[in-house]
């Protein structure tokens, strides 16, 4: 006679009523996550407050990366503050070095010669791509995936050649400066841009297959610490966080800058449902959501930029005369851009002199991270990995 076997499928989804457990007791727990734990993307720490395996309350500790970068900036000029841009999200330093460029620009009333401008939007896109790419891989080996991390750095080190021969940096770039950009394109340049994009855009259906649509990675991100549409804009969250909660907002659609209203691109946003194959229920505003966000802007990156090296004019000036050496007038300027992670803004204020009286940067990661607590309640301690990862977080703009 055969023996029979028992199979046990717990419910992780079960409501603990401790008054039903009788005489079972419990006691809570306080746990570090952090300030070195390898899934927290950063310098980040943690207090966990949890019973058993289960997350009753989390607090995100911040600071320790903090580097007083506001304060510098009121004691330089600012195209002297450009490399302490690229510090911030030093993932994204082409970025922050646009974002803040515009601001410096509205407040002094500088205008970009047209070429300068166009290459401005290939560095940021290309940018875009190599800090999904990051996040692409890092998320992977979050959840046990460490094959999705080195095809992600493999394509990314042709964008680092892309950048070396921009600019000769290939982290800190501190190559677009307020009224244009350091250098111009180097001879060869667009050619070798359209070679790359050939040969990325089909990886990106690769990495579909090999992490997205994956049946253990779906079943450890769907459906976990779900944000809803409400919750994201209540928290301030932005880029591909609240788009994947479903709102449809992206600056370089609703506000466009720097030409690109003059760009055909979709604007992605979050998913229901499951895909071909995929047993488990996809919900718009969790984590896989968050996740697919990025791999869905990688394609529209690449048709942004297809489109700028088709406009963009052969030859021109790329800085405006005597940008590096204007006084700051009386009076302040706000600009928010389109960072990889959300909206990056920054505030200057002018006073005539050539170093600005006030200096102020608004990092989507910081409020992306400030939904951590009212998120992560009542979920286990293995998705919080998945929660952190899939919020992508950068510490050197969350502290500044």
């Amino acid at each position: 006679m055969a023996e029979k076997t028992l199979e046990f499928q717990p419910d992780l989804n079960v409501d603990f009523d401790r008054e039903a457990m009788g005489d079972v007791q419990t006691e809570e727990m306080i746990i570090n996550m952090g300030p070195q734990h390898p899934a927290t993307h950063g310098v980040l720490r943690i207090i966990l407050r949890t019973d058993g395996e289960l997350i009753l309350e989390a607090t995100p500790y911040i600071g320790y990366l903090h580097r007083c970068a506001e304060r510098i900036g009121e004691n330089l000029q600012p195209y002297q503050w450009v490399p302490i841009t690229d510090r911030l999200d030093y993932l994204a330093g082409m970025n922050n070095n646009h974002a803040f460029a515009i601001a410096v620009e509205r407040l002094c009333g500088i205008e970009v010669p047209e070429r300068a401008v166009y290459i401005r939007v290939i560095a940021a896109e290309l940018n875009r791509i190599a800090s999904h790419l990051v996040s692409f891989g890092c998320y992977g080996m979050d959840m046990g995936a460490f094959t999705p991390f080195l095809y992600a750095f493999r394509e990314r080190e042709y964008i680092m050649d892309l950048f070396e021969a921009m600019c000769g940096a290939r982290l800190t770039y501190s190559y677009i400066f307020p009224g244009g950009v350091r250098f111009d394109l180097p001879e060869g340049f667009e050619e070798r841009c359209r070679e790359f994009l050939d040969y990325f855009e089909p990886k990106i259906d690769e990495y579909n297959d090999l992490l997205s649509f994956n049946h253990i990675f779906v079943n450890r991100t769907a459906d976990v610490v779900t944000i809803s549409a409400e919750q994201a804009i209540a928290y301030g969250l932005s880029g591909p966080v609240l788009r994947a909660s479903g709102p449809k907002w992206d600056l370089r659609k609703v506000r466009p800058y720097d030409f690109y209203d003059r760009f055909d691109f979709e604007v992605p946003v979050g998913v229901e449902g499951g895909h071909d194959g995929i047993p488990h229920k996809i919900v718009v505003g969790d984590s896989w959501n968050r996740y697919f966000m990025r791999l869905l802007e990688m394609k529209q990156s690449v048709r942004i930029v297809r489109q700028a090296l088709d406009q963009m004019p052969t030859d021109g000036p790329v800085k405006a005369k005597g940008a590096n050496n204007v006084k700051l007038p009386s009076g302040s300027a706000y600009f928010e851009g389109e960072n990889p992670r959300g909206q990056l803004g920054f505030y200057i204020e002018g006073d005539g002199s050539k170093i600005p009286y006030r200096l102020k940067a608004r990092g989507p990661s910081f409020c992306n991270l400030s939904i951590c607590s009212a998120a992560c309640r009542n979920i286990l301690i293995a998705d919080m990995p998945a929660f952190i990862g899939s919020i992508d977080i950068v510490m050197g703009e969350v502290d500044r």
